[in-house]
């Protein structure tokens, strides 16, 4: 782990008021994003991934607001700054990808004029900015740049469309891209293309990327750390080969089981008995003893302490992870 990391998350919690109560979308959540670095947050839908990417750029959606913790990003405490503060960091230094660019474009406006307003931000003169945009489209291997900068989004493929909001997301030059499963909706051909380009954007512009997904196949293919999130929890963290190759978190290791492989002799896909528990109030204990085929009675009522073996962390109340026995 580097000694400055670009973004660092202590302790991060945040709720959302309901009716019955408050619900701890994120609870206690620390980890931290290297400089030059691509980390991916897996975990099952609605286990706060996105939420706590959200919280980076505090976009937390009302009812919802961060209840504990702080988040640094390149030495500013984003959780200390008013809105008027936290719109400089917001496109400049940090951009987010949406997993449905159809929806994040607007269909009315031709796509060069949407990246051509980005850029203008930073007063830079209209006629620069077309030429800018016609060179960002070129660099995310859009054929025909010029010509796409006139389309509408509607006229482009989805995997056009994902790369216009790459290219929109970095014509600022920020240091930090949050890409919310930036592959959803697209065919694995043009998944593995957006892949390679983020992947090339670390390598050519130094940038972060902080990737969002469910899919550990995306995980295993650019990521250089791993974290992984259960019902509001981080539960283990790592460099992609320790996760892969000696997870320790029984989710964890649910998780890969139940991944496909072509070794059909190994019969049918593991799957995780049970469903995720409430979120309101959910106890002291580890969220995942409910499903946990190792569980045992300290599980439910007392705090999972977090386990090293070097830079690979995991909270379990199994003194060496879920594969030893212990």
């Amino acid at each position: 782990m580097q000694d400055h990391p670009l973004v660092q998350i202590d302790g991060v919690s945040i709720g959302y008021h309901t009716d019955e109560g408050m619900v701890s979308a994120v609870s206690d959540v620390s980890l931290s994003i290297g400089k030059r670095e691509i980390f991916a947050l897996v975990g099952e839908s609605g286990c706060g991934k996105s939420t706590l990417a959200s919280s980076i750029m505090q976009l937390i959606p009302p009812p919802g607001k961060q209840t504990g913790g702080s988040i640094h990003f390149d030495g500013a405490n984003l959780s200390a700054l008013s809105e008027q503060e936290i719109v400089k960091f917001r496109g400049r230094e940090i951009g987010m990808i949406f997993q449905n660019p159809l929806d994040s474009l607007n269909p009315v406006l031709r796509v060069g004029t949407q990246i051509g307003e980005a850029i203008m931000l930073d007063r830079i003169p209209r006629e620069k900015a077309l030429e800018i945009t016609t060179a960002i489209l070129s660099d995310m291997q859009i054929p025909d740049a010029q010509q796409r900068t006139r389309n509408f989004p509607f006229e482009l493929s989805g995997g056009m469309r994902q790369r216009v909001m790459i290219g929109m997301m970095i014509s600022r030059n920020p240091k930090l891209i949050i890409a919310d499963e930036p592959t959803t909706a697209l065919d694995v051909t043009v998944q593995a293309q957006i892949l390679e380009l983020l992947k090339s954007l670390r390598d050519r512009q130094g940038v972060s990327v902080l990737l969002i997904t469910h899919n550990f196949g995306v995980v295993a293919e650019v990521a250089d750390r791993v974290g992984v999130m259960y019902a509001g929890m981080l539960v283990e963290e790592g460099d992609v080969f320790s996760i892969f190759e000696n997870p320790r978190h029984p989710y964890t290791q649910m998780l890969i089981r139940a991944l496909p492989t072509i070794r059909k002799h190994e019969g049918r896909l593991q799957v995780i008995p049970g469903s995720v528990g409430g979120l309101v109030d959910p106890g002291p204990g580890c969220r995942f003893y409910n499903r946990c085929p190792r569980a045992s009675q300290v599980c439910e009522h007392s705090p999972a302490p977090w386990r090293e073996d070097g830079t690979h962390r995991w909270a379990c109340h199994i003194k060496g992870g879920a594969g030893d026995g212990q």
